[in-house]
């Protein structure tokens, strides 16, 4: 049985359960049920576990030490599923202590399964979304790499701090719009619409845009942006209708 085919109130005792699990064994130094946890079938153990240690670390400084040395025996697991959850619980750490757990990002981005790849995304979204200064700046490090799914990769993984703050990101998308990978610019275009439909957001984008020279670029990111005020009409400010507008209004 899956973790949402429970019910809510057994559904918070499993992850009660998994939370105590993973407390006694930082105290007793053995990891079995974490390695089991980390290791779950279920996506929903895996992430109640990592969010359990992640909140211990941030709980707990007597045990950070303890916390990171298990993280870095647990990533050599052959186990593509443990490997990911330690991905995610380096993503929990690094909101607000992104140093210390770099490295994990650093050889995750290589990592040959795409679940854990996917997490090193998923990761720099919700730290950089938090804390930025040191998590953009590791990501420019990576942003004209030479392997092309790495760069799509990072330009994916800032997408979520550009929703609310896109002018913090759009000086490193400005940097890939001569990108000659059609993987890279699609990806790029897509976040260039991800960052315009909250509130503020459109005018800051179409103001930047105005100084990209891939004019080509410029016109599919104008497109995307209008279309993304369709797609997601139910959450952005302004209607699609009324984008196309601003963009015909302000956009010379």
């Amino acid at each position: 049985m899956g973790f949402y085919d429970l019910d809510k109130q057994d559904r918070l005792k499993v992850v009660a359960e998994i939370s105590n699990d993973i407390a006694t064994e930082l105290e007793t130094g053995e990891f079995k049920k974490t390695i089991q946890y980390f290791a779950d079938e279920d996506t929903y153990i895996r992430k109640s576990a990592y969010l359990s240690l992640g909140k211990v670390y941030q709980a707990k400084g007597a045990l950070r030490f303890k916390i990171t040395s298990v993280l870095e025996k647990l990533f050599s697991e052959t186990d593509f599923r443990i490997r990911q959850t330690v991905i995610n619980t380096a993503g929990e750490i690094g909101k607000t202590d992104f140093e210390t757990v770099r490295n994990f990002f650093e050889k995750g981005l290589f990592d040959e399964h795409h679940s854990v790849r996917n997490a090193v995304i998923g990761s720099i979204k919700k730290m950089g979304e938090v804390n930025p200064i040191p998590v953009l700046g590791w990501a420019r490090l990576y942003l004209h790499h030479e392997d092309k799914e790495i760069r799509r990769e990072i330009c994916h993984g800032i997408e979520l701090r550009g929703r609310k703050y896109p002018q913090d990101i759009l000086p490193m998308l400005q940097e890939l719009q001569n990108d000659k990978t059609t993987r890279v610019r699609s990806t790029l275009v897509h976040v260039i619409g991800q960052i315009a439909y909250k509130k503020g957001c459109i005018q800051i984008v179409v103001e930047h845009l105005k100084n990209w020279e891939n004019k080509q670029l410029v016109a599919e990111a104008l497109e995307e942006i209008i279309d993304v005020h369709d797609r997601y009409k139910d959450f952005a400010v302004l209607t699609q209708e009324q984008a196309r507008q601003y963009i015909e209004d302000n956009f010379t």
